[in-house]
């Protein structure tokens, strides 16, 4: 019997099915071990001795292990087949140093797609482990403890900050300087004139061959003056454009169009994702339907770019058939695998709609589009440009409009499509035509914009911080840490967020900063690819940021807090207002050494008497600060509704009436109260 070990259940049990009786399927349910917490400062890594990790399981895993150690022992051979990534071949060796796994034992395999061809054709190619791979992996986690560690406890003995990281502190820093950047920001005036004609409008741009900027009233009135309605047809120019379909999905490109698409999170994109890729019961397989998420690659094989040819033929016509289209690599591309696309052409998407959730269709219902579209051909618009002239003022009109469809026969639910279209004017070249009106308008120009989250990860990717698999977690932990709020689903840091944003510039510049994080990239890349020393990269890192540490750590100032006049019950010391996620909050001034925080009585608004027991039905919070209303005996008493309850039965099933918008509806059959005026 043969032992495949994978790091999912779900992909566990998908894989199974397809290697038959002499293979067993495991799971490791992630990584089994991690760095300790132990030895100096915490970081489970010996600096002074060749950054000597010192690995131990990760809590609740010794069970796991065991029975591993078990099955390996029994096994004719193991293979590991955890994900195609850094951190999938880390995952490996840990399992393969954890379990004792004799080299003559074992073998890595790789699946980047969970099809029965493709996890068949894998175990048929193995490799060994890529230790290079791992000594990035690791390097990356021993920068991210050492920094997180020790820069976090500097956070919270000097400021009202929680934690510091790498990657984290540099994408927090993005927002502070764009909120800095709009704070300073002084809008100036400026105002356009429209000429208003019967089937279109044109706006002013020039006067003679000069470009036309109008910044005050006293312009636009004396241009005006000027003006008469009758404006001489200088120029009518069309032209036929090539509108090109973009590149198949990487992880950050997918997690920025479902973010502006779909309104997901970059969390919840890639959960969804890593779902779909590790395989879904659609009824008569379970079967992955996209290929692995984590990539940087656009690249499409020709496996899937020939039968997508052919699907685009058959289903649309030889004239929508497009090409594979290239891109230059750039430096910290890993191409190791394919863009993100769908395992078969044929799985459309409302062929496997019922087996899906609504937020998995959506996102499988993306991909899908994009990669085919990717394929298609071009589509082509006819762009027309209008040019009038009104004694030597320049005015102009623009037109669009969609000629062939081409791969917006798929992908324009997608894609702003909407006509622009001018009248054929033709007949009246070198006349003059008469307006009807003559507007201004006045305008004021406008910083530029808070990040949205897929703006902040374009950013990052962009500058090279960080690696598009982490991104969701870094926008996590900075609204998790209370360091960003959101604002119209643009991030807003918060006091806390632009203190240890300055506070961290005051002595880590040096390191805290996109060029210095975005090199780091480069020499982990060069590490994976065997062209540099791990241990070099560390050493050069920590002489310099040790030293920085030390002297902050002297000369840093201790963020004031207000005392509140009470003493600690726990150690003594004087209790201090703190500010949170959440608020303001009080808590022990000695903190970390004592993790007193004062429970705070808040009275609770009382909407109505709970149906179900003697509590009272009152407004309450989510963690995630949306307002419901649950019973004050929770956890005993569980009632709750998302909309306030009226204290009214419903007349047709006895459910609560609840008040929804502008309506009265039960919470239980959804039957609507008429209400009157």
């Amino acid at each position: 019997m043969d032992l495949v070990i994978v790091e999912s259940p779900a992909k566990s049990k998908t894989i199974e099915k397809y290697l038959g009786s002499n293979y067993k399927v495991v799971s490791s349910i992630g990584h089994i071990r991690d760095l300790a917490t132990t030895g100096k400062y915490g970081l489970g890594i010996d600096i002074e001795n060749g950054f000597k990790p010192n690995y131990v399981p990760i809590k609740g895993k010794n069970k796991v292990i065991k029975e591993l150690k078990k099955l390996v022992k029994e096994a004719d051979k193991v293979y590991l087949a955890t994900d195609p990534d850094r951190e999938g071949e880390a995952i490996s060796w840990h399992l393969y140093d954890t379990l004792g796994i004799k080299d003559n034992k074992y073998d890595r395999v790789l699946f980047y797609e969970i099809t029965k061809d493709k996890v068949l054709e894998g175990i048929k190619n193995p490799r060994k482990i890529d230790y290079n791979l791992v000594k990035s992996q690791e390097t990356r986690r021993f920068l991210d403890r050492i920094i997180g560690f020790r820069l976090s406890r500097l956070m919270q003995s000097k400021t009202n900050g929680t934690s510091a990281g790498r990657v984290q502190s540099v994408a927090l820093k993005l927002i502070v300087d764009r909120e800095r950047e709009i704070e300073a920001f002084i809008p100036e005036k400026y105002y356009s004139i429209t000429a208003i004609f019967p089937d279109f409008s044109a706006d002013i741009f020039k006067y003679k061959t000069d470009d036309l900027e109008i910044k005050s009233l006293e312009e636009v009135n004396n241009i005006l003056s000027k003006l008469n309605p009758d404006f001489y047809l200088e120029s009518i120019d069309s032209k036929s454009k090539n509108k090109t379909s973009k590149f198949p999905f990487t992880t950050s490109t997918m997690q920025q169009e479902a973010s502006t698409k779909l309104g997901f999170s970059a969390k919840k994109t890639m959960m969804l994702a890593q779902k779909m890729y590790e395989g879904i019961d659609i009824g008569c397989e379970t079967v992955g339907l996209i290929t692995y998420m984590r990539t940087d690659s656009i690249r499409l094989s020709d496996e899937f770019t020939r039968p997508t040819f052919n699907y685009i033929k058959d289903n649309f016509g030889q004239k929508y058939v497009g090409y594979v289209k290239k891109s230059k690599k750039t430096d910290n591309v890993q191409d190791a695998h394919e863009a993100i696309r769908p395992t078969s052409i044929l799985r459309e998407p409302n062929s496997i709609k019922k087996y899906l959730t609504n937020d998995e269709f959506k996102l499988y219902n993306l991909i899908y589009k994009r990669t085919l579209s990717s394929l298609m051909s071009d589509a082509k618009t006819l762009q027309t440009t209008i040019v009038l002239d009104n004694n030597d003022y320049k005015f102009k009109a623009t037109g669009s409009v969609i000629t062939f469809d081409g791969y917006l026969k798929v992908y324009s639910e997608f894609e702003d499509t909407k006509d622009t279209v001018l009248p054929d004017l033709t007949s009246k070249l070198h006349t003059l035509i008469k307006s009807d009106d003559l507007k201004y308008e006045e305008h004021q120009t406008k910083p530029k914009a808070r990040y949205t989250e897929a703006k902040l990860i374009h950013e990052m990717e962009e500058l090279g911080i960080g690696r598009p698999s982490t991104y969701a977690t870094i926008m996590a932990n900075i609204k998790d840490r209370g360091y960003v709020t959101i604002e119209d689903k643009k991030f807003k840091p918060t006091d806390i967020g632009i203190q240890v944003t300055d506070k961290l510039q005051e002595s880590f510049s040096n390191i805290i900063n996109v060029k210095y994080t975005a090199n780091m990239e480069k020499d982990l890349d060069e590490i994976a690819e065997g062209k540099i020393n791990n241990l070099d990269v560390l050493n050069d890192f920590y002489q310099v940021f040790d030293e920085t540490l030390k002297k902050a750590f002297e000369t840093m100032p201790k963020e004031k807090t207000e005392e509140t006049g009470e003493i600690c019950p726990e150690c003594g010391s004087p209790l201090v207002i703190r500010k949170g996620k959440f608020g303001s909050f009080t808590a022990c001034s000695d903190y970390p050494n004592c993790k007193y925080v004062k429970k705070e009585i808040k009275e609770q608004k009382v909407i109505i008497n709970c149906p179900n027991c003697n509590g009272q039905i009152v407004e309450r919070h989510s963690k995630k600060g949306k307002v419901f209303y649950g019973c004050n005996h929770y956890p005993d008493c569980k009632t709750a509704y998302w909309y306030e309850p009226t204290g009214n039965k419903c007349p047709k099933c006895g459910g609560m009436l609840v008040k929804k918008q502008d309506s009265i509806v039960c919470n239980e059959c959804g039957y609507q109260i008429e209400t009157q005026e």
